[in-house]
């Protein structure tokens, strides 16, 4: 083979597992350790800057496995995905998730230390359950909400759990809505269900810009954040509540997904992290322009 050939044939290859894991959206779980270290009061220094990498492992290991389990389904629904379309085979995709399981879990012990691994392992558990089993289920969303909150508990590892547990709430509720909307991607969905995800959004608002703050500079700028979040999602969902189309309902799941950025954001800066929540903020734009080469859903 001619060193133009292995050239042309690369980028076809890494774009094909950039899909396969949904690359660039694993900038809006990046966040979800560093909300739960500030939650924890445990800010993220040293090692324990690893815990965001692990995340974003846990992440595309599991786009790796859900596409793995997905895919004689997706032949029929969605055949240009990497594995039906014959651009990554099935025992890559396989093997794709556990090696990022594998890199998530030694990432956790190494920037968590003994107690980020003992939250690891359940979130690693949980991940490979959502999308082997619970995924398409009644209890799909709740699975996934409890990857979710293991992630921002990830980030608390070493701190305080329990001041903690508000900030994972916010995110198991948004999570729960988000992927119980997505169902209707290809079909469309029910206006009950989206309006039940724009009632959540409005709850992990809640969650997030009420509570203990550490000065009232904190708590403002979690509200300004707080309020970037609901009025992006919300919109996103209430319009797919008025008309649940197939569209409208791929719209919101993706406001939905890029939402977890200001949530992130909101709840870093009110726990006295706003220079994290401004870091954090500022991804929101990249991933918003790189989903337009590679869908987040």
């Amino acid at each position: 083979m001619s060193t133009k050939a292995v050239i042309s044939k690369t980028p076809s290859q890494a774009g094909a597992y950039a899909q396969l894991v949904r690359a660039p959206a694993a900038l809006t779980v990046l966040g979800d350790t560093v909300a739960g270290a500030a939650a924890g009061r445990n800010p993220l220094r040293g090692r324990r800057l690893l815990l965001p990498l692990a995340s974003a492992s846990f992440y595309w290991a599991g786009m790796a496995l859900n596409d793995w389990a997905d895919r004689d389904l997706d032949a029929i629904e969605r055949p240009e995905r990497p594995i039906p379309s014959g651009r990554v085979s099935a025992s890559a995709a396989l093997t794709t998730g556990g090696v990022l399981t594998a890199a998530g879990l030694g990432l956790s012990r190494l920037g968590g230390g003994q107690r980020g691994f003992r939250i690891a392992l359940p979130l690693a558990a949980a991940v490979l359950a959502y999308d082997t089993r619970l995924k398409g289920t009644s209890a799909g969303p709740l699975g996934m909400a409890t990857c979710r909150m293991l992630d921002v508990l990830l980030g608390a590892s070493g701190g305080s759990l329990r001041s903690a547990l508000p900030a994972a709430a916010a995110f198991g509720v948004h999570t729960m809505g988000v992927t119980a909307l997505s169902a209707g991607e290809v079909r469309g969905g029910s206006s009950d269900t989206a309006s039940a995800a724009v009632a959540g959004t409005a709850v992990s608002t809640a969650l997030a810009v009420t509570g203990r703050s550490r000065s009232w500079r904190d708590r403002l700028a979690g509200a300004a954040f707080g309020g970037g979040f609901a009025a992006t999602v919300g919109r996103a969902q209430f319009a797919a509540a008025q008309r649940p189309t197939a569209d409208r309902i791929r719209t919101a799941t993706m406001a939905g997904i890029h939402g977890m950025v200001p949530l992130q954001a909101s709840l870093a800066a009110r726990h006295g992290s706003v220079r994290s929540a401004v870091l954090l903020a500022g991804a929101l734009p990249v991933a918003r322009k790189l989903a337009k080469r590679v869908s987040p859903t």
